[in-house]
């Protein structure tokens, strides 16, 4: 699995970092998130997978 964050759609909502906190990070202040694990492990996929849905702006994508 692989995953990509458009940060032209990103608005920094941080859903994901709340679905898949061991892939995503949210700095303070930061506009926008960063892709800490762009292949995450088996056992993030599930989480990963529900991150992308949550995205408010859709800016997650995952390939497998």
């Amino acid at each position: 699995m692989r995953i990509t964050v458009d940060y032209d759609l990103c608005e920094g909502h941080g859903q994901c970092l709340m679905a898949a906190p061991d892939v995503f990070d949210l700095p303070d202040g930061a506009d926008q998130v960063v892709l800490l694990e762009p292949q995450p492990p088996a056992d993030q996929h599930d989480a990963v997978i529900r991150a992308a849905a949550m995205c408010p702006a859709q800016a997650l994508r995952v390939e497998a």
